[in-house]
């Protein structure tokens, strides 16, 4: 069953060298674009970076953090208004993940090399770049967000994993440099593609999930009795 493929979607973070067929890749893009999108505008578009261009924009990115660079996504991720409940569940899976590749979970040396490795893409050998107009409007990032999901599923469906990667987004204009993109690309976020290694702890990581009540509402009673407000 279908919900089969969704119980495996976690991120993994440890790959095998394994190269990945392009035409594997081709396949999985293809059956992604059925992603829906207002009047068929199919909005996205994916960078996918293989071999000695993969390690040399892992090589930019790295050398952009080893330098102090403060990252500056194209775009703000999310709201600046606390949500504590939220906070929580990044804190929960931030130190999970930590303890999961052998590190202490409040060591700040472990959180650096943690996110060093991100930028590395954790070794995987392929490391897609998904890409907007400049211009792009939330109803893009939506449709967007439909297309990787579906990249995501798909990936899984032929025995590959993935990672996606806000983190990488945080240096624009060394992938816009790296790849030849123009001033008029948005990056949205990265997403690293392989065969996972599932004898590394990491990948055995999962966070844990909220319960279905915690982020639904049923509206299946009839309202209460009140004046007409047509």
């Amino acid at each position: 069953m279908f919900s089969s493929v969704l119980d495996k979607r976690h991120c993994k973070r440890a790959f095998l060298s394994k190269s990945v067929p392009r035409d594997l890749l081709a396949n999985v893009l293809r059956a992604s674009a059925c992603a829906p999108s207002t009047r068929n505008a199919q909005p996205w578009q994916v960078a996918v970076v293989t071999g000695q261009r993969k390690d040399a924009l892992a090589r930019r990115l790295c050398a952009q953090f080893d330098r102090g660079v403060a990252q500056q996504a194209d775009y703000e991720y999310r709201s600046s208004r606390s949500d504590e409940t939220a906070e929580a569940r990044a804190r929960e899976a931030n130190v999970g993940v930590l303890l999961a590749k052998g590190y202490n979970g409040n060591d700040r040396a472990a959180r650096r090399a943690h996110l060093r490795d991100n930028l590395g893409f954790y070794g995987a050998p392929v490391e897609m770049i998904f890409h907007l107009p400049v211009d792009a409007r939330p109803g893009q990032f939506l449709e967007m967000g439909f297309f990787v999901q579906n990249v995501m599923l798909s990936l899984i469906a032929c025995g590959l994993g993935s990672c996606p990667q806000f983190s990488v987004a945080g240096y624009p204009d060394a992938i816009r440099a790296e790849l030849g993109l123009g001033p008029d690309r948005l990056v949205v976020c990265g997403l690293a593609v392989g065969y996972p290694d599932e004898s590394m702890p990491v990948n055995r990581f999962q966070p844990g999930r909220a319960e279905l009540a915690d982020y639904v509402q049923w509206h299946d009673q009839a309202p209460p009795a009140t004046a007409d407000p047509y």
